[in-house]
């Protein structure tokens, strides 16, 4: 009798994952996102859900038909899921933004929150309705830990669908039709609780429209109809995924730019000129006679092109998205199809770092042509720990170039102290560090002094005497990118400036960009940015400690509330151990994002085990209160051993992957195991399992959405990694204490 509601629930979770991705991909390309825009997407998710929750979970427990409930919101979920897809393109010609314009946080948050609405709202409330229905055949304590180890899961099984089948294969619109019409189906197979005849009726319309809406083309009108809206400046040539991005080739005029996750990273067959000869000559003009190369990124559509004017023996370049090259030669111009086919290339799929880490070359020259930008997976390039591992690859001459947003009339604070803190790092690893400031700064980095020597005769003279074509970079042009002036204007510049060194675990670029971007945008957001900079353990222990003592007040009046706060501090606490356990797997092995992907999966295979063992246990378990307590304090205490681990044992974590594993499944163990625990102490006083899935739900979720917002923008930036792993153990013993506090009341 239960099988087709276990399906029903797996059903749930598999499709709420991949809602939940899907939308926060194509956002990230109408947003062009970094941390901070994928923080608020999640954080909306996660806090619309918690509103279905806990709304549905009051209504159901009311509801003479619960069935026609739970199939009124499968039905809303199947509908919204394209239409928040074609949305998620269109919004911008809906609200008359330019293409190209960015957009400021109060847009960003409300257009997302509109956009997910009914398709969040929907999937939360499935959880309280599910768990409402189920425990018509099943115990009352044991019904919430069943649907949250059963839908938990299904999540399991969408992540794994997702990343391997439906990305490689499926647009957004073909993966959404297979979703909607799954759940559609499940309707049907829950008929036999005899739902009200308008419910039979309108699943039977939905089945039969969506089978010929398939079968019709349908599918692929939407999709072609909101790419064609959304990319409306030219003709759109190609639009693929992969499993790290998203790539767009579009058409105006004579030339075709490659868009990467909504930017523009390659323009041919007339690049920007005054970039790729910049690039691509000064740091091997500096050089005596550079031979080997390495590329980490950027190097297509014409850098490569110029670098091959000099006579280098080896180039190896890497890209970690196979699919830009794939599209690059699929629509060729002269200028990529000659530097890719070039006997000299060496075209690597892999990660820059990774590659570093685990490649016995030396190399003259070291080119990082990623852009800087206000994200954890590009800052691990410009860090103190980065710079060590390249220098280790570099011949004793070599020379790392790498370039940062700059100015040539004023710099901000911001943007200062961006360059600065990153001058820093160069600065503990190499001799000398030389920097030519401009639109763009340009920073050459060696242990040879030839690169504060050269000036603009020397690198005319190589010019010449290498019979190199240029266009730019004549003896003019030099000697104004070169002025000693514009250099002594840029040390004046900086004085006073930060003695933070970016470092990976503690990367203080990207909080100097997140202001600098935010103070453009969202002047009051960027403000708050700017004052959080000084954060530190010690004002976060003592906003702690007075929080705390005024929810002991509280608690004191208003009975259970304990219980739903562990359980916040527990949601915090898993979003948080999440985001660290990524980023740090991030730094250490590359964006390896199948490996990412796996992290994730055990950590969701923690939370089935744990939640499926203790909902066995539940009628066993003689003393709640006491195997509550102990788990509060094990969460507390894994979080303060992470911190151990990541600060003193991050050499052994270089050497031995698998040890994120099983760091991965622990935390999800410990939070499977305390959610249906607190649901059968919070049911016995309290009563009402629609209530209570909603009001414990939801205050995981809610814990998340704060762990999301605070964690990437705020904590691991500006605090890093190990304070913010104390800054969990403190904020779970605080719970802790608070549950003992007010047990009796409860």
């Amino acid at each position: 009798m239960n099988n087709p509601f276990i399906l029903t629930i797996i059903i749930v979770g598999l499709s709420g994952i991949i809602a939940q991705v899907i939308i926060l991909r194509e956002l990230l390309i109408s947003f062009y996102g970094n941390e901070l825009t994928l923080g608020i997407i999640l954080a909306n998710w996660v806090l619309l859900e918690a509103i279905g929750v806990f709304t549905i979970g009051r209504l159901i427990d009311k509801a003479r038909n619960k069935i026609n409930i739970f199939i009124l919101l499968q039905i809303v979920f199947s509908v919204s899921l394209p239409v928040a897809i074609y949305l998620s393109r269109t919004f911008k010609g809906i609200l008359g933004v330019p293409f190209g314009e960015a957009l400021g946080l109060n847009t960003i948050f409300f257009s997302s929150f509109l956009i997910m609405l009914p398709l969040a709202f929907s999937h939360g409330g499935l959880f309280g309705a599910a768990c409402k229905i189920y425990s018509i055949f099943l115990g009352e304590s044991d019904s919430i830990g069943r649907v949250y180890a059963w839908e938990t899961i299904g999540t399991i099984i969408g992540g794994i669908i997702f990343t391997y089948l439906f990305i490689p294969y499926l647009n957004s619109f073909q993966t959404a039709f297979i979703i909607s019409i799954a759940n559609i189906i499940i309707c049907l197979l829950i008929f036999k609780y005899r739902p009200a005849r308008v419910f039979k009726y309108l699943v039977l319309l939905l089945f039969i429209a969506g089978v010929y809406s398939g079968l019709a083309g349908g599918v692929n009108y939407l999709q072609h109809s909101s790419i064609t809206s959304q990319w409306n400046i030219g003709k759109v040539l190609d639009y693929r995924n992969s499993v790290y991005g998203n790539v767009v080739v579009i058409k105006k005029e004579k030339q075709d730019t490659f868009f990467y996750n909504g930017l523009p990273v390659i323009t041919t067959p007339y690049p920007d000129i005054g970039f790729v000869e910049e690039f691509g000559h000064l740091p091997l003009l500096f050089h005596p006679g550079p031979k080997d190369l390495l590329i980490i990124s950027g190097g297509a559509g014409g850098v490569i092109s110029e670098i091959l004017k000099h006579p280098v023996i080896k180039i190896d370049y890497l890209e970690l998205d196979p699919l830009i090259i794939e599209m690059l030669k699929k629509h060729s111009s002269g200028l990529a199809e000659s530097e890719l086919n070039n006997n000299k290339l060496n075209l690597i799929n892999q990660d820059g770092r990774y590659f570093l880490r685990n490649s016995p070359g030396k190399y003259d020259i070291v080119l990082v042509g990623v852009a800087y930008s206000a994200d954890l997976s590009t800052n691990r390039f410009f860090t103190q720990e980065f710079f060590s591992l390249a220098k280790s690859r570099m011949s004793p001459d070599g020379i790392l170039a790498f370039r940062l947003p700059g100015s040539l009339v004023y710099l901000s604070r911001e943007l200062r102290d961006l360059n600065v803190c990153i001058l820093n790092a160069a600065q503990i690893n190499y001799k000398y560090v030389r920097i030519i400031p401009g639109d763009y700064n340009l920073f050459l980095a060696s242990d040879s002094k030839r690169i504060m020597e050269a000036n603009p005769a020397l690198i005319t003279q190589k010019i010449n005497q290498q019979n190199i074509k240029t266009n730019i970079l004549v003896p003019e042009y030099l000697e104004y990118r070169l002025d000693q002036r514009r250099s002594d204007w840029f040390k004046r510049s900086c004085l006073g400036a930060t003695k933070n060194i970016n470092k990976d675990f503690i990367p203080f670029a990207v909080v100097e960009m997140l202001v600098s971007w935010n103070k453009q945008f969202s002047p009051g957001l960027g403000k708050i940015l700017e004052y959080s900079i000084n954060l530190n353990l010690k004002l976060i222990f003592l906003f702690l400690s007075i929080f705390t003592a005024l929810l002991f007040f509280l608690f004191r009046r208003r009975p259970g509330l304990n219980i739903a706060y562990c359980i916040f501090t527990t949601g915090f606490f898993g979003m948080l151990t999440n985001l660290i356990l990524i980023f740090a797997f991030q730094v250490f092995y590359g964006y390896l994002y199948q490996s990412i992907g796996l992290l994730i999966t055990i950590f969701m295979t923690g939370i089935a085990l744990g939640s499926i063992f203790i909902s066995r246990q539940l009628p066993r378990i003689k003393n709640d209160m006491r195997l509550f307590i102990n788990l509060e304090i094990a969460i507390a205490a894994f979080s303060y051993i992470l911190a151990l681990i990541l600060a003193r044992f991050s050499g052994y974590l270089h050497e031995h992957p698998l040890v994120f594993l099983a760091m991965s499944i622990i935390p999800g163990m410990l939070i499977g195991l305390e959610f249906p625990l607190a649901s059968k102490m919070y049911l016995k006083k309290k009563g009402g399992i629609g209530q209570t899935a909603g009001l414990l739900y939801s205050a995981d979720l809610i814990g998340g959405w704060l762990a999301g917002i605070l964690g990437a923008i705020v904590f691991v930036p500006i605090i890093g990694l190990f304070n913010t792993c104390v800054l969990m153990a403190i904020f779970k013993i605080s719970s802790a204490l608070l549950f003992l506090l007010t047990r009796k009341i409860f």
